[in-house]
């Protein structure tokens, strides 16, 4: 099964993101490409971007690099140095280990796509650039707490419980 269908991988939506953080994300969809070939040594996905929407909180990895192409409409790549506009056939790199948090946003009026290749590995640790938060991945399961490890506060994820 070498080619795909794109229109019979679904787009999923949603976030791991803890509390109200996770409707940062809103607008944002993925078609995990990689999953649905079978692919197991690094993650290929179609991320989906709605007007407004943006792809994560900014952040880095410091076990995973990632890849990113723009593959349709226009994007804004937001990261340490500012922001850089982004057309189909632009591409970003980002290294693991370097601090350069980053994340796209869409601030046009139409749809904007990218894909996005990165490792896969058994345990990962990312850091959020503007928030005090530091997500471990390991075991299957995404633990977020503050950049030190102590736990987060309700008013960090805007969790008025």
């Amino acid at each position: 099964m070498p080619k795909l269908d794109l229109s019979q991988i679904p787009a999923k939506g949603g976030s791991s993101y803890p509390g109200k953080l996770a409707e940062s994300v809103a607008g944002r969809t993925a078609q995990r490409l990689g999953d649905a070939g079978g692919i197991s040594q690094y993650g290929v996905n179609l991320v989906h971007l709605e007007p407004g929407a943006m792809s994560s909180l900014r952040h880095y990895h410091m076990e995973q690099d990632e890849f990113v192409m723009v593959t349709a409409g226009a994007l804004v790549l937001v990261d340490d140095a500012g922001e850089h506009a982004m057309l189909p056939g632009d591409c970003a790199a980002f290294p693991k280990g370097d601090a350069n948090g980053h994340h796209f946003i869409n601030k046009s009026d139409q749809l904007a796509s990218f894909l996005v290749i990165g490792t896969r590995t058994e345990t990962e640790t990312g850091y959020y650039s503007d928030l005090d938060m530091r997500v471990k991945f390991a075991n299957g399961a995404f633990a977020y707490t503050r950049k030190d490890g102590s736990p987060l506060t309700a008013d960090q994820i805007g969790d008025d419980r």
